[in-house]
């Protein structure tokens, strides 16, 4: 269920290109065939680097990715049917300097997930002020190819478990290209294209995420 646009407050898509991969297991992904993308989903902020991904590939593949980064100290992994879970534990965040002083300048909140495509692309949401949010592209221009793929009004989720990460992206990118507009403007394989899998599996994210968000915005019967 969505609630009021909280106001001033915008929600901005940015789409990156670096010259060179932010982080070790950014270039492993860049490196291996097997994938073609790992999501960031959450981190610690604590100076230890612990974070959650998840890869577009088997639990093989991405044991093999991880083994190549050193600076992954532990990892624990958990396969489905859409990728591969890993909890991985790192002594230090290894980020380039230059990318760690933009985000912990800027006065906006990044919310998950952020997306590291196999072409040395980077796709993520950030969320604050008109003013804050160009402060941090004009910073990230100064560090590498970057544009604004949307900006809109922020809506907060009533319950944040009402979709997972992918259903949501799912959803977003339905709407991107037109999905939902009447007449239809975009189909299943525009979305299916535009978060990196197959048109099955995005007409499941999509009936699974419609599913969920229609049950939670009808009144309960007891």
């Amino acid at each position: 269920m969505w609630l009021t646009v909280i106001p001033n407050v915008k929600r901005v898509t940015f789409h990156a290109e670096y010259a060179k991969p932010t982080h070790p297991i950014q270039a492993a992904v860049n490196d291996a065939a097997a994938t073609t993308r790992t999501d960031l989903l959450y981190w610690s902020p604590t100076p230890d680097g612990t974070a959650l991904l998840w890869f577009d590939a088997d639990l093989a593949a991405a044991a093999e990715i991880l083994d190549s980064v050193d600076v992954v100290t532990d990892m624990s992994l958990h396969e489905d049917t859409a990728g591969t879970y890993a909890l991985v534990e790192q002594p230090r965040l290894e980020l380039r300097p230059a990318v760690l002083d933009a985000v912990s300048d800027a006065t906006v909140a990044f919310p998950p997930p952020i997306i590291f495509h196999g072409d040395g692309t980077v796709r993520f949401d950030a969320v604050g002020s008109s003013t804050a949010l160009n402060g941090l592209h004009d910073q990230l221009q100064e560090l590498t190819s970057v544009h604004i793929e949307t900006v809109r009004g922020y809506r907060p989720w009533s319950s944040p478990t009402v979709l997972t990460n992918r259903q949501r992206e799912a959803l977003a990118a339905a709407i991107a290209v037109g999905y939902y507009e009447i007449p239809r403007e975009g189909a299943v394989a525009d979305v299916a294209d535009a978060i990196n899998c197959s048109q099955s599996t995005a007409g499941e994210l999509l009936r699974k995420a419609e599913q969920s968000v229609l049950t939670a915005a009808m009144p309960s019967n007891d």
